[in-house]
């Protein structure tokens, strides 16, 4: 028969199983979905439920290259302190290795890669069951480069920051370096090609609205504005930064010097973006001590 997606959903949601676990456990009880909660919890595959709704918004990432292909990717935990586990290390070497040796390019199609007759979603989930705290791979990045061009892979603080320069021409040191800029000083764009229009207006209309709250004349705001709106555009895209090991140059300069010329970069940071639920951890023990 066939099973809705939402369905599939619920059935995720409410039992922290893989999403081909519960489509396979919807076909087999027709659909039902007390009766697929029953089948995954009698094959074990439930045993993280309890976990699902926890915020996973620590962890690590990583970058794994071999040959001409790259990933770059993260797994979340609940703790720094499960981060630095030997267990959750180790899973996240056989994800990375996973997904580079497979023709996996989205975090979709990674989740659903067989590892030793199990899908990687589900080597997470019973990850969680045994670590005992949500586990996550929340993003992952695929790139292909081609024989003239370098990887440049660098991990930042013991994996909360991962990125991935790549470069045409010059070396591995080279483009290490530039990922090493990109790790510490955060760019947006490669450069301004990359930035949309809606981003440019977006940001010459508060600097506008800044200027004329300074109480700076009308008819020379306009001027400013440009004149600050320039100077924004050369802070976020990396071929304009002041290189972080050499501020005389710039990131493009250095790299022209190198004879080398950056086609792409990524960066990672652990946690970015997620809303992390502020808790007393000294409470939540006591509360657990005494409950």
């Amino acid at each position: 028969m066939a099973i809705k997606p939402a369905l599939v959903k619920a059935l995720r949601d409410k039992s922290g199983a893989g999403m081909m676990d519960c489509k396979k456990a919807l076909v087999e009880t027709g659909g039902d979905l007390d009766k697929a909660m029953d089948y995954l919890r009698e094959k074990g595959i439930a045993k993280a439920q309890k976990k699902a709704g926890r915020i996973a918004a620590e962890g690590l990432c990583n970058v794994l290259t071999e040959g001409n292909k790259a990933v770059i990717y993260e797994l979340n935990a609940e703790t720094d302190f499960v981060a630095k586990n030997k267990e959750f290390q180790q899973l996240l070497t056989l994800v990375g290795e996973a997904i580079l040796n497979s023709k996996a390019t989205t975090l979709e199609e990674s989740l659903a890669l067989d590892v030793e007759g199990k899908s990687l979603e589900n080597v997470i989930v019973e990850a969680t069951a045994k670590i005992g705290e949500k586990l996550n791979l929340r993003r992952v990045h695929v790139i292909e480069k081609t024989d003239d061009m370098v990887f440049g892979p660098y991990v930042h603080m013991g994996g909360k920051i991962a990125s991935l320069a790549v470069i045409k021409g010059g070396d591995e040191t080279v483009a290490k370096d530039i990922s090493m800029h990109v790790a510490a000083i955060n760019p947006r764009y490669l450069d301004k090609d990359q930035i949309s229009e809606d981003v440019i207006e977006k940001e010459r209309a508060l600097l506008r609205s800044e200027a004329l709250n300074e109480g700076k004349p009308e008819h020379i705001v306009d001027k400013m504005v440009e004149g600050r709106l320039n100077k924004f555009l050369k802070e976020i895209c990396l071929v304009n930064q002041p290189f972080v090991k050499d501020q005389d140059k710039t990131v493009h300069q250095y790299a022209k010097e190198a004879q080398a010329s950056i086609v792409s970069f990524v960066r990672l940071e652990v946690g970015e973006g997620i809303e992390k639920r502020q808790e007393d951890f000294a409470s939540e023990v006591k509360s657990q001590m005494t409950g």
